[in-house]
Order: structure tokens, then C-alpha cells, then sequence
């Protein structure tokens, strides 16, 4: 442990168990084995843990700050959605705290008991997670203990979990921006469609891939688990995804639908170094309508990334009731990355 206060984390080492029951046991909303708890409770006399009393003070009190986490700020759309809410807060007269996560769903839960700690008046979740059923259990109960002290949970750009009720969601519509691609694809007449998509078991992941197999379902697409190939989640997977599939020597595809513009990017960087052509050769669309995504001619769908922001602002500040949920039409812009395949 590094030399200074203790931290949750510091706890959960030398207890050997997750942030998340550390935080359980201290905030009594988990009974766990008793040598859990022991040894739970040695670790924080040993370290000298004790929680920022300042901060919990300020629970009791009226807050005029806004906590954002999010797994990163470089991401086009996070960044958008996140520069929505900010503007909307600062325009009520709100202050922000941003914490990122990384992929680490451990380093999710550790800073959301962070954020709390600092008295915020709400704390905004934004964008996709990989939800395990120990996530959700952990967002149920932390979501309860957060109503308790009269701090709202608001879940934006990610759909609600039955775990966690009385949150305020706002959500947009995944699998129908996706049905809406993979439908333009089919009918422009490719039926052999490559889903590039995301990372496994993610839920913004998996409500795309179901919009595709509706679609592919619906209009009569080649169904074959062969041409869903995951795990591109940025530009350079997206890029070495395709160059993969490519390389394998059994490309029998004539469009691709990607997870999102940037995995669009990298993948029609493959494409031209293999030596073909988009839309010639290989229709490709995307998701997201990145700013760049017009220098490409990338056809994708849209994501109403300022509306999202501006609504969970004011989920945050109480403008809209707690319990509000709300999911927001995605549509399609459609560019020059399509075209209709005549043989």
C-alpha cells in the first residue's frame, strides 16, 4: 500500500474480497459469513480505514455538484453526451465531477463509492457495461442506499436494470438503430451481411447484434453464426477484426454492419489494403453519425447524443421525477459507404 490514507481498495486487499463487499458490510446493506466480516473488519483496523467524515456530512445537505463515470473521454460519442450534460448543468448552476473507468468493472463500483463519498446530489452512469449478475445485485443495492440519503442514480445511454428500481433512465433505441442497418443492407440486396461487433457480453453489444439476427430473421439475410465476428470496439480492433476475417481466405460477404463508426474506420482501412474498394466491392455502415463519419461518406445511425445529455442533466437536478425512464429514437444517415449489389 502506498504511504498516506487508506483507501476502500487498500481494504479489499488485504481482506481479500471486492470493493464492493467492503462497501456493503461498512454501509450495513449486506450480511455476509461471518470470517468475511472478520476479516473484512481486521483489515480496516489495520489500516486505519475510515470513510471522509466531511463528505458524509455533506450527504445531509443540499449539493449543487453532478458526479459523471463513464468508462473513458475518448470516445466520440461519450465525449458528446458528456459535453450535453455538462453545459445543461452549468447552465443550472451545478458544478461536475467526472470519474472514468476504463473496462474495469471493479474500478466502476470502487468509483461510484468515491463519488458518493463526496456528497454529490446525483451521480450519472453513462454508457455501456458488461452487467454480471454480481453488477447488477451491486447497482440494486447502491442505487437503495443512494435513495436513502436522498441522492439520485441516473442511467444514461444504457438500458435499466430490474435490480436497481426508483433510477432515472434515459436510454436510446440499440436494437432498432441496428435492424434499421442491417434491414438497409438487405435491401440494397446483399444477403451475406459481416456483423463486426462489439465487446462480448457488453449490453450495447448485445442489443445490436439482436437488432441484426431480427433483421437478418425478418428479410430473409443468411443467418450464419460465421459472419458474426465480435470484439471491435475502436478503430484499431475494428481494423485488425477485418483484416482478419479478410486474410482467412473465405470472404463471401458483400456488406459489413460495425459496431460503431470508429470500428467502421479501422475496418475500411483493411478493406483498401486488401485491395478492394468500398462500395465497390464491399458495402460497409456504421454507428454512432461520428463527426467524421461525413469525410468518409460513412453511412450509419444516428444517436441523438445532445438530447441524451441534456435529459440527464435534468434527471440530475430533479427537473423530471426519479423514477423516470425514457428511450430515444436512433435513425439513419445514409452517405456513399452503400450501394445496391446488382450480381
Amino acid at each position: 500500500m502506498a504511504q498516506g490514507r487508506a483507501s476502500i481498495r487498500d481494504v479489499a486487499e488485504r481482506a481479500g474480497v471486492s470493493v464492493s463487499t467492503v462497501s456493503r458490510i461498512l454501509n450495513g446493506s449486506y450480511s455476509p459469513a461471518p470470517k468475511t466480516r472478520d476479516r473484512v473488519m481486521r483489515a480496516v483496523q489495520e489500516l486505519s480505514y475510515v470513510a471522509n467524515p466531511h463528505a458524509r456530512a455533506l450527504i445531509r445537505q443540499e449539493s449543487t455538484t453532478v458526479a459523471m463515470v463513464l468508462r473513458m473521454l475518448d470516445d466520440g460519442f461519450l465525449l458528446k453526451v458528456v459535453q450535453s450534460i455538462a453545459a445543461e448543468l452549468a447552465a443550472a448552476g451545478r458544478l461536475c465531477l467526472i470519474g472514468t473507468t476504463g473496462v474495469d468493472a471493479e474500478r466502476e463500483l470502487e468509483v461510484l463509492e468515491q463519488m458518493r463519498g463526496q456528497g454529490v446530489q446525483s451521480i450519472i452512469l453513462i454508457g455501456a457495461v458488461v452487467e454480471t449478475e454480481e453488477y447488477r445485485d451491486f447497482l440494486g443495492r447502491f442505487a437503495a442506499s443512494l435513495s436513502g440519503s436522498g441522492t439520485r442514480l441516473v442511467l444514461c445511454a444504457r438500458p435499466p436494470i430490474d435490480e436497481a428500481p426508483g433510477t432515472s433512465v434515459v436510454e436510446y433505441d440499440n436494437e432498432g438503430g441496428a435492424y434499421a442497418a442491417t434491414s438497409h443492407l438487405l435491401v440494397q440486396g446483399h444477403r451475406r451481411i459481416l456483423h463486426l461487433g462489439g465487446p462480448e457480453g457488453q449490453n450495447t453489444s448485445l442489443q445490436r447484434l439482436a437488432g441484426y439476427r431480427r433483421a437478418i430473421e425478418a428479410l430473409g439475410g443468411d443467418a450464419d453464426p460465421a459472419l458474426e465476428a465480435g470484439q471491435a470496439w475502436d478503430r484499431e480492433t475494428g481494423y485488425q477484426r477485418m483484416r482478419a476475417v479478410l486474410q482467412d481466405g473465405t470472404r463471401d460477404f458483400t456488406a459489413v454492419a460495425t459496431y460503431t463508426d470508429n470500428v467502421a474506420a479501422g475496418a475500411i482501412q483493411a478493406i483498401r489494403e486488401a485491395g478492394l474498394r468500398v462500395p465497390e466491392d464491399l458495402s460497409i455502415i456504421g454507428f454512432d453519425d461520428a463527426a467524421f463519419a461525413a469525410d468518409l461518406r460513412l453511412s450509419t445511425v444516428h444517436i441523438p447524443a445532445q438530447q441524451l445529455g441534456q435529459i440527464a442533466a435534468q434527471m440530475a437536478t430533479g427537473e423530471r421525477n426519479a423514477d423516470t425512464r425514457l428511450k430515444l429514437g436512433t435513425h439513419l444517415v445514409l452517405r456513399e459507404s452503400v450501394t445496391r449489389r446488382t450480381t
